[in-house]
């Protein structure tokens, strides 16, 4: 349980100080630490990192930062593909979600690693369709694994959107929010199929020292490197990943 709240501070701190990327290690925590079965914890990651993202997403609103206009172009898209992601995750194995999941840290590592210039000038016309559908595929995401995808929202915000980077932060936290809550109350179908529920008290102190650590990380990010904190956490992801492909990936192929 200590090792598993110590956990759910490091998942805040990393969302404050970084911006993106912290999410990601809900899912680890809740499985390894805290022994949830996969889709228990998935589901559970949707509501935490939802939480968090709305709590910090209103912080932004007395600045108005929030550019609506993206938030209905990409998160409504967004919303439907999580709930459709929690949908299919009813015909997928837990063990093949975390192999996936693992993928999908990786994945995040190397955008962490690479750290492309976010410049919004650089940004390209981008048709109003394929908008919605990078919506809808990181939804897709979402609704799979329990991750929020701000590593893949911050970047085409800027990139593909032209939003300013404070902007394209605060616009994602209300995406991430909206897209999370979505899948989660889809996967409160899927749990009570498979006769499964949700820890509230473990859920709700999860979220309330990841809140406390986001506040903390915000007071921290000015004092901290960012280039080299996000190439050391990437590293780490990498680790991470690798571990729980050595632990789940002969049990998903076994089930081939």
């Amino acid at each position: 349980m200590i090792l598993g709240y110590i956990g759910a501070a490091l998942i805040g701190l990393s969302l404050g100080l970084m911006g993106s990327g912290g999410s990601i290690l809900t899912v680890p925590v809740l499985v390894y630490l805290f022994h949830q079965p996969e889709k228990v914890a998935i589901a559970g990651s949707l509501f935490i990192v939802g939480t968090i993202a709305l709590i910090g997403g209103l912080t932004y609103l007395k600045d108005k930062l929030v550019d609506w206009k993206t938030v209905f172009l990409f998160g409504i898209p967004g919303m439907i593909g999580t709930y459709g992601g929690a949908w299919l995750a009813k015909f997928v194995p837990g063990i093949v979600q975390l192999v996936f999941f693992a993928l999908v840290m990786l994945l995040a590592a190397y955008f962490m690693i690479t750290a492309p210039q976010l410049d919004p000038n650089q940004a390209k016309e981008r048709k109003v369709w394929k908008i919605v559908l990078d919506g809808l595929i990181v939804g897709i995401i979402t609704g799979l694994v329990g991750v929020g995808g701000g590593f893949l929202i911050v970047p085409a915000l800027v990139l593909l959107g032209g939003l300013p980077m404070h902007r394209a932060i605060a616009t994602s936290l209300i995406i991430i929010a909206l897209k999370s809550f979505s899948g989660f109350y889809k996967y409160l179908d899927v749990l009570q199929s498979q006769h499964l529920s949700l820890d509230w008290k473990t859920l709700s102190i999860v979220t309330a020292i990841g809140v406390i650590g986001t506040f903390a990380g915000n007071f921290m990010a000015g004092r901290i490197h960012q280039d080299k904190l996000k190439q050391y956490f990437a590293w780490f992801l990498v680790v991470m990943a690798l571990f729980i492909l050595y632990r789940e990936a002969p049990k998903a192929l076994a089930m081939l």
